[in-house]
């Protein structure tokens, strides 16, 4: 049973890491939209990173799943909760920092809770808004 478990954690791990990367190739792809759109390199960086950190933030979350699956169904020992303890508390300044460089703002004054799949979704949408709206302005009519 320990090995189905250590195959899920290791399934998750990857689908953390797969995450962040596809992530990335999203963040870029969407900065350069937004570049070609002319709406200017300020413009397209803020998108770049908002999306970038929005798929970083998605992936620990899922990577920390990962660590909690593992150490769970492993033999538990003190010292695996100590390291597990640290990991979580590693991960989740990372994501509070992020959210705060994302946002400008800490996350306990926020009024709803964010997580980086919502905030590539917001990126996204954003995108195809953008895409839209340069459309409308540049068919005749």
């Amino acid at each position: 049973m320990e090995t189905v478990f250590t195959g899920v954690a290791v399934a998750f791990e990857a689908v953390g890491a797969l995450a962040m990367v596809v992530g990335a190739i999203v963040a870029g792809a969407l900065g350069l939209r937004a570049l070609l759109r002319r709406e200017g390199g300020q413009a397209a960086f803020q998108t770049l990173r908002t999306t970038l950190g929005g798929a970083i933030l998605l992936g620990l979350e899922v990577l920390v799943a990962a660590d909690l699956i593992r150490t769970i169904t492993s033999k538990p020992s003190l010292t695996d909760a100590t390291i597990l303890a640290i990991i979580v508390l590693i991960r989740t300044v990372l994501s509070m920092s992020i959210q705060i460089e994302i946002e400008g703002v800490a996350p306990w004054r926020r009024a709803l809770l964010t997580n980086g799949a919502s905030v590539m979704a917001k990126q996204v949408a954003k995108d195809r808004e953008a895409s839209r709206a340069g459309r409308a302005g540049s068919s005749p009519g």
